[in-house]
């Protein structure tokens, strides 16, 4: 009863490491939910998760009521019917028993060290698999979310309009994040106006977040910045930035959605 995260990795203990869900059904269905929860693991995996091995990696769908376990049976049915998956589904239905809370440190942790959390999300090769069974459904899932400006810079390499941007000019205390994603990419106190129209930063908030190439587009030859997480389209950085780098984070405001300091904590990302 109870068990540490200790105790449930050793493997003797029989519980399934899990999350549990509180969700507003006029918001969103438990049929979305679903839907979501097939895109995010490998349903095929009987032993565990990617580099995660053992019983208590293994994937279940856990139901409150009868209603939710109809509706889970019937989602895995139509995932085996759809032929997305060569193997054998293996998600177990299981009645829903006690639902024991991790230690403060397990909570809310791709938010508290994304760097680690996005290294083992891409090292693992979750990343991969996912982009790799379910990529076109989840550029149309973006379409839908995102506004045809951030769509079109995130994942098209656009560049949006300088001056004509919501985040330019700003001058409120806060980070901005990955508006795919949700990583923590630049903060503000980094950020200068460097007069070109974009938001500009010296450096980016985790280094490790941001992945850099060569840009030989429009006939230049440029330093493009990606989310790592995400693979999104940021900006450039330029050699021609202010002292202590002498960088400039050259930033689409479409790719970044801003979080004050005085909401940062309620979003989960501290203060």
């Amino acid at each position: 009863e109870n068990p540490t995260y200790e105790e449930v990795c050793s493997g003797t203990t029989g519980h399934y490491e899990a999350v549990q869900i509180t969700y507003d059904p006029s918001v969103i269905s438990y049929g979305q939910l679903l839907d979501i929860f097939w895109r995010q693991i490998d349903p095929t995996d009987p032993g565990g998760q990617f580099h995660d091995r053992g019983d208590s990696y293994r994937t279940a769908i856990f139901y409150h009521n009868e209603e939710q376990r109809r509706l889970a049976e019937a989602s895995k049915r139509a995932l085996e019917a759809s032929g997305k998956f060569d193997k054998p589904i293996v998600t177990a239905i299981l009645p829903a028993g006690p639902f024991y809370p991790a230690e403060d440190y397990h909570q809310d942790y791709y938010k508290k060290n994304p760097v680690h959390y996005t290294a083992y999300k891409k090292g693992s090769g979750r990343a991969d698999f996912i982009k790799k069974h379910w990529g076109e459904e989840l550029r149309k899932q973006l379409r839908r979310r995102l506004s045809p400006l951030q769509y079109e810079v995130t994942q098209n390499n656009a560049t949006e309009p300088p001056f004509h941007n919501p985040y330019w000019n700003n001058t409120r205390p806060g980070i901005y994040v990955d508006v795919v994603s949700g990583e923590p990419l630049f903060c503000t106190l980094h950020q200068f106006d460097a007069g070109c129209g974009w938001p500009s930063f010296t450096r980016p908030l985790h280094p490790e977040l941001i992945e850099e190439r060569i840009d030989t587009s429009h006939n230049m030859i440029r330093i493009e910045v990606r989310s790592k997480a995400s693979d999104s389209h940021l900006g450039h950085v330029f050699d021609d930035g202010p002292a202590p780098t002498g960088l400039r984070y050259c930033i689409n405001s479409a790719a970044l959605r801003f979080i004050p300091l005085e909401e940062m904590e309620k979003e989960g990302y501290g203060a």
